[in-house]
């Protein structure tokens, strides 16, 4: 780009990844290594293009956390082909949300810790590195491109690393000692 604004790295996905809290994750028999990867999940809540990194916690008033899972052999080979990689994270029912608590007045409301938990043993925990002013940043950046539409969900703040999804597994995600998401994957 000509200004030198960075270009945003973003993937879109369908409306029939998102998977709502409580519903079981289906690994499907495409997605061999199946793994996923815990998020700080923003809600966008009113419409917006162009938007200020200044302004952008007006854009979004819910956060949770979500899961993103991903069919690792398939995102090998997108890449190796030089393709497109987002079947392999947006196949149905591969992206699952918690339930949304209300960000109040913007950044001020950041969780301390995010905590998601296998069988009730922890295994990631911690506050995403491009929490708060990161996702007014990203925001802004995307924004450049894409209207932002109220409703629209960002998977934003990675915490940790890819994890391998078991099934018979039980998740269960914390965001400051509250109880946000509970499902099994089958």
């Amino acid at each position: 780009m000509s200004d030198g604004a960075e270009v945003p790295a973003v993937f879109t996905l369908p409306d029939t990844a998102l998977t709502r809290c409580g519903r079981p994750f289906f690994v499907p028999d495409f997605a061999d290594p199946c793994s996923y990867s815990v998020h700080l999940l923003v809600r966008i809540c009113r419409l917006g293009r162009s938007i200020p990194e200044r302004f952008a916690y007006r854009y979004y008033d819910a956060m949770t956390v979500g899961v993103l899972f991903s069919a690792g052999g398939l995102w090998s080979e997108c890449r190796a082909k030089g393709l497109p990689w987002e079947l392999s994270v947006g196949f149905d029912g591969a992206a699952c949300m918690g339930e949304l608590v209300s960000t109040g007045d913007g950044a001020a409301e950041w969780p301390a810790a995010i905590r998601l938990e296998e069988d009730c043993e922890t295994v990631v925990t911690g506050v995403p590195l491009e929490a708060a002013d990161g996702v007014d940043r990203q925001i802004a950046r995307i924004s450049r491109f894409y209207t932002l539409r109220q409703g629209d969900l960002l998977y934003a703040g990675c915490i940790g690393h890819p994890l391998p999804a078991r099934i018979g597994t039980q998740l269960t995600g914390w965001m400051d000692g509250r109880q946000v998401l509970s499902f099994k994957i089958k």
